[in-house]
C-alpha cells in the first residue's frame, strides 16, 4: 500500500469507526457486532503506526493515548459556570413562576412568549468541552465556577463524547458526565475482590474516575455523557467537513433552548431525549410527577428536573444573581428517608455567632453514605417537631445536602425521652445568648413590634468559637489558601494566645512557632513561607475571606468585577485602600450592582462601618498584603459613565472579555436597550436589541469600532 492509498484508507476507517461509535454510544442502535468494530479499529491502529505522518488528534485511536499525569492543571473557563437554585415542592414552583413573570414584566420583552423547557437533572459531574475548528481541544471540571481542572485526557475516553464534530465550528458546550448503575455494580465487584473500598453511589464513582491521573483507568470504567448547553458558538467556515443534517442557514446560535438541544444532537453530541416544552406550571408539575415515579427505572441516577426559560432573549434579559441564573431552577425529587434514634442534642457555635442545635444520631446509611449527625436548624424547628433526646425520628438526605430531621415517630416513645432547651449562655465563652432583631412587624392591633431571628446568637463578638470560625474561613482554600494552617493548628495557636484574629496571622514569625508543640524547625519555616506566599491575593478572594454575612464567593466576585461602577476610577491595591474607600460606599450604591441583594448590601455597609474591622485591614496592609489579578482593577477611564449593550455573536473576543474591557475602562454593561444606552456593540446575527437601538437612535458599533473606542 502506497502513501496515498494509506491516507485514503485511514480517512475512510476513521469516518466509518466514528459512525459506528455514534450509532452504538449515542443513538443506542448498533449496526455491526463488537468483534467487527474491533477489527476495523485494529486495522486503523496498524496503519497509523505504519504511517505516523497522518496522525490526527481526532482519530478514534487517540481516546486512550495519553500518558499518566503527575497532577491536573488548572483551566480558566471562558464563561462562568453557574449552579441552579433548588425548589422542592409545587408551592416553590408556583412562587418561582410568579417571580419570573414579575421580572419579565419589568423588561422590554414583556410581550415575548413565556415557555419553559424541562430536562432531566442527571446526578453526575459537570463537564465543559471546548472545540476549535470542530476538534476537541479541552475538557474541564466545573471547579469553583471560574477555574476548573483540565481533565481532557479522561473525557476523551468517553465514547459518547465526539472528538470531532459534524461541522467545522468553534464552540464550548456544557454537559453531565455520568456512570450507569450497571457499570457501578461491575466496578464494585472488582474493587471488592481487590479489597478496595466500594463506591457509595454512581456520582462518587464518576467523580473519582474523572480525577484519575491515568486515562487508562478512566477508559476501563466506561463513563457516559449528556450535553445540554452551549456557552460559546462561532462558525469558522461554511464548508462542511462531513455529511451533516445541518443546513448552512442554521449555523447560528439558537434562539431557544429547544433549538439548542436539537443543534447539539445534530453536531454529534448525546442529548437526553426526555425533555419537554411546557407552557404552564401545571404542565411542569405533571412532567415532574411522572418522572418522580419512573426515575428509578433508568440506568442512570436522576435527582430532579431542571426548568429553563425557553427564550434565549428572556434568559439574557433576566441574567444572574450572585450565584445562579434567574431564568432557571432545579426542581429536586423527594429526598431519601430513613429512621434512627436521637442519642443526644448538642449545640455548635458558628463563625457568625449563631447557635445551631445538632442531633447526634445512631449511625444509619442514607443516600449512599453513613450519617451520624443531622441539623435541627433552631429552637423554633425543635419546638415544631417536638423532637426529644431518645426519640425515633425520620431523617432525609438528598445528594450533598446536610441531613435533617423531618418527623418524630411519637408512637414509639417510651416515656424516657428528654426535652431539649436552648442554652441561655454560650457553651464556648459563657456570654449571654439571645435572638437578634431582624426587622419590625405590625401586630393584629396595628402596633409595631420587633421581629426576631429564628436563630440564637452569642452576644460576644470576640467569642473564641466565632473568632476561630472566622480564622478558619479566612485561611481556607477559597480564601487566602494558607497551606499548613488547618483547623487544629488554628485552634492550637489561639489556645496558646499566639493569634486572636486574622490580622495576627501576618505578624507571625518562626520564633513564635518553634517553641510550640508539634512545630519542628522545618514545619515552622514552611508555615511562615506559606503565609508569605498568600499575601498576594485577588480582591474577590480577599472579600470572601473576611466572612461578611451574605457575602459568599459569588457575591464577592460580583463586587470585585463591578467595583468601578460604585467607586469610579479609584484604585484598590491593598486592604488599606479597601478600608479607606469602602466605608464611603452607601447601601444604595451597593444595591446598584446587579446581583447584590438587600441583605448583602446591608452587611457590606455594617461591616465596613466597624472601626475594629478597618483597623484590622490597615494592619494587613502594613504587613504586606496586596491585591493582584483582581477583577476590580481599572486600566483607564476612557469609557467612564458609558452604558453598553452587547448583541449578536462576537468574533474577536468573547462576550465576557468584552464586558471586562468595558468595566476596566469605567463603563457598565446593561442587558437591555433604552434611551440611557450609549452604545450597542453588535456582532453577527444581531437580534431584537439591534432593531430597538435603531428605533431609539442609539449608536450601533461593530467590533472594529469598539476596539478604536478603547484606543482613543
Amino acid at each position: 500500500m502506497n502513501r496515498n492509498e494509506a491516507k485514503n484508507r485511514i480517512e475512510a476507517l476513521r469516518k466509518e469507526i466514528d459512525r459506528h461509535r455514534h450509532a452504538y454510544h449515542v443513538l443506542d442502535a448498533p449496526e455491526i457486532d463488537d468483534t467487527a468494530y474491533d477489527s476495523l479499529f485494529e486495522e486503523l491502529l496498524k496503519l497509523e503506526n505504519e504511517f505516523p505522518e497522518f496522525f490526527s488528534p481526532a482519530s478514534p485511536t487517540q481516546r486512550v493515548g495519553a500518558q499518566p499525569l503527575k497532577a491536573f492543571k488548572k483551566i480558566k473557563h471562558l464563561k462562568q459556570q453557574w449552579s441552579f437554585d433548588d425548589i422542592f415542592d409545587y408551592a416553590g414552583l408556583v412562587a418561582w413562576d410568579e417571580k419570573i413573570k414579575r421580572m419579565v414584566e419589568k423588561t422590554d420583552l414583556k410581550n415575548e412568549k413565556l415557555e419553559y423547557v424541562c430536562e432531566m437533572k442527571i446526578d453526575g459531574l459537570k463537564m465543559i468541552l471546548t472545540y476549535e475548528d470542530g476538534i476537541l481541544v479541552a475538557g474541564a471540571t466545573r471547579g469553583d465556577g471560574v477555574i476548573g481542572e483540565d481533565v481532557t485526557s479522561n473525557l476523551k475516553t468517553i465514547q459518547s463524547v465526539p472528538l470531532e464534530l459534524s461541522e467545522k465550528i468553534s464552540t464550548t458546550v456544557v454537559g453531565e458526565c455520568w456512570l450507569s448503575k450497571k457499570e457501578l455494580e461491575r466496578i464494585n465487584v472488582e474493587r471488592k475482590e481487590k479489597g478496595e473500598a466500594l463506591f457509595a453511589n454512581t456520582r462518587n464513582a464518576a467523580a473519582g474516575t474523572i480525577r484519575q491521573l491515568d486515562p487508562k483507568v478512566a477508559s476501563h470504567r466506561k463513563l457516559d455523557s449528556f450535553i445540554y448547553d452551549i456557552d460559546e458558538f462561532k462558525v469558522e467556515s461554511r464548508k462542511l467537513k462531513v455529511e451533516s443534517e445541518i443546513q448552512d442557514a442554521e449555523l447560528k446560535m439558537p434562539d431557544t433552548q429547544i433549538e439548542e438541544l436539537d443543534l447539539l444532537s445534530k453536531l454529534g453530541f448525546k442529548v437526553n431525549a426526555d425533555h419537554k416544552l411546557c407552557r404552564s406550571v401545571i404542565e411542569i408539575q405533571e412532567f415532574y410527577e411522572s418522572w418522580a415515579k419512573k426515575k428509578d427505572k433508568q440506568d442512570y441516577e436522576i435527582d430532579g428536573i431542571v426548568i429553563k426559560i425557553n427564550s434565549r432573549q428572556l434568559q439574557e434579559a433576566l441574567g444572574y444573581t450572585g450565584k445562579s441564573p434567574r431564568w432557571g431552577i432545579a426542581y429536586k425529587f423527594p429526598a431519601q428517608q430513613v429512621t434512627t434514634i436521637v442519642e443526644d442534642i448538642a449545640v455548635q457555635v458558628g463563625r457568625t455567632g449563631a447557635l445551631t442545635p445538632v442531633a447526634h444520631l445512631r449511625p444509619v446509611l442514607v443516600a449512599g453514605s453513613t450519617v451520624s449527625r443531622a441539623t435541627l436548624h433552631n429552637e423554633d424547628e425543635i419546638n415544631r417537631l417536638d423532637v426529644r433526646i431518645g426519640d425515633t425520628v425520620v431523617i432525609r438526605k438528598a445528594g450533598d445536602v446536610i441531613p435533617e430531621v423531618v418527623e418524630v415517630l411519637k408512637n414509639l416513645r417510651t416515656g424516657k425521652e428528654k426535652k431539649f432547651k436552648m442554652p441561655e449562655i454560650c457553651p464556648i465563652c459563657g456570654s449571654k445568648v439571645q435572638r437578634q432583631v431582624v426587622g419590625t412587624v405590625k401586630s393584629s392591633k396595628s402596633k409595631v413590634k420587633n421581629e426576631e431571628s429564628a436563630a440564637h446568637y452569642c452576644t460576644n463578638p470576640k467569642c473564641f468559637a466565632v473568632e476561630m470560625g472566622n480564622i478558619i474561613h479566612f485561611v481556607s482554600r477559597k480564601g487566602f489558601d494558607i497551606v499548613g494552617l488547618g483547623e487544629s493548628i488554628v485552634e492550637q495557636l489561639m489556645n496558646e494566645g499566639v493569634i486572636s484574629n486574622v490580622a495576627d496571622i501576618f505578624e507571625l514569625t518562626e520564633g513564635d512557632l518553634k517553641p510550640l508543640e508539634r512545630f519542628a524547625e522545618r514545619s515552622a519555616e514552611k508555615l511562615i513561607e506559606s503565609i508569605g506566599k498568600s499575601k498576594n491575593v485577588s480582591l474577590e478572594k480577599f472579600l470572601y475571606s473576611l466572612g461578611i454575612r451574605f457575602v459568599g464567593e459569588e457575591t464577592a466576585l460580583l463586587v470585585a468585577r463591578n467595583l468601578s461602577f460604585v467607586i469610579g476610577h479609584q484604585k484598590i491595591n491593598s486592604p488599606g485602600d479597601v478600608a479607606r474607600i469602602f466605608p464611603e460606599v452607601s447601601y444604595d450604591q451597593w444595591i446598584e450592582i446587579k446581583g447584590i441583594g438587600e441583605k448583602s448590601a446591608d452587611e457590606l455597609v455594617r461591616w465596613f462601618s466597624d472601626r475594629n474591622n478597618l483597623e484590622m485591614l490597615f494592619r494587613m496592609e502594613k504587613n504586606g498584603v496586596h491585591f493582584e489579578g483582581s477583577g476590580s482593577k481599572m486600566t483607564g477611564d476612557r469609557l467612564h459613565g458609558m452604558v453598553f449593550v452587547l448583541t449578536g455573536e462576537l468574533v474577536g473576543f468573547t462576550r465576557d472579555s468584552a464586558k471586562d474591557m468595558i468595566r476596566k475602562e469605567g463603563g457598565s454593561v446593561s442587558s437591555s436597550v433604552s434611551k440611557k444606552t450609549d452604545f450597542v456593540l453588535a456582532g453577527e446575527n444581531a437580534g431584537s436589541k439591534y432593531d430597538k437601538a435603531k428605533a431609539l437612535g442609539v449608536k450601533i458599533i461593530n467590533e472594529e469600532e469598539f476596539v478604536k473606542l478603547l484606543e482613543e
